[in-house]
């Protein structure tokens, strides 16, 4: 056997962080090292160390959705990225494969099948599980989503997030003008005159 994997987990939720610690050290021929956000991802990567994998949480601060998965590509010796996330549908999937991610994860997988993954793609083998990638869209029974178009629930889920228009365009891939005009149609939909009216409206109902 040669040297171990090195993988580098960049994610800012402490726990899942450290449970995917735990498992990877179980296994042998792999070494992980982690980072709570894409700055400490950076400054590891332009450190001492060549990683096999990056594994990269859509949502920590400083990822603005597919633009930290870009510049973590864009990186000098970075070859291998991918993205973890419990949020992100299919489209954030296939998007992030097309720019040259090496796979997806949905943080719903279970344990072993994640670290099998993480192998998989720190060893070259692009990875995305194939009932997440071929899913049809998830029935929503939510009465308020159902009112809702599948963009405008994306717009809404935003809002519930409290992101911008500008974040919510670049998340999504709209303009802001395309942004703007699918909340005026929310705000009349849910009958509200604001941001935090509609992120709460999408609360109280249970949306997400």
């Amino acid at each position: 056997m040669g040297r171990a994997l090195r993988i580098l987990i960049a994610d800012d939720h402490d726990l899942l962080r450290d449970a995917l610690v735990a498992f990877m050290q179980n296994e042998d021929g792999l070494e992980t090292h982690t980072a709570a956000d894409l700055e400490g991802a950076c400054k590891l990567i332009d450190g001492d160390y060549t990683y096999d994998l990056v594994l990269l949480d859509y949502n920590m601060p400083g990822m603005n959705g597919l633009e930290g998965l870009k510049k973590v590509l864009a990186m000098n010796g970075v070859h291998r990225v991918a993205l973890i996330s419990g949020e992100a549908d299919r489209s954030v999937a296939e998007a992030a494969m097309e720019q040259g991610a090496m796979g997806f994860i949905p943080k719903t997988l279970p344990a072993k099948s994640l670290v099998n993954a993480i192998k998989f793609m720190a060893m070259g083998e692009k990875y995305a599980p194939l009932d997440f990638m071929t899913a049809a869209p998830e029935e929503n029974d939510n009465a308020l989503l159902k009112k809702l178009t599948e963009r405008e629930t994306q717009v809404l889920r935003g809002l519930t997030e409290g992101k911008s228009n500008k974040e919510i365009a670049r998340d999504l891939d709209l303009s802001e003008p395309t942004v703007k005009l699918h909340v005026k149609t929310l705000y009349k939909k849910l009958n509200v005159a604001n941001r935090t009216q509609a992120a709460l409206v999408a609360r109280d109902a249970g949306a997400f």
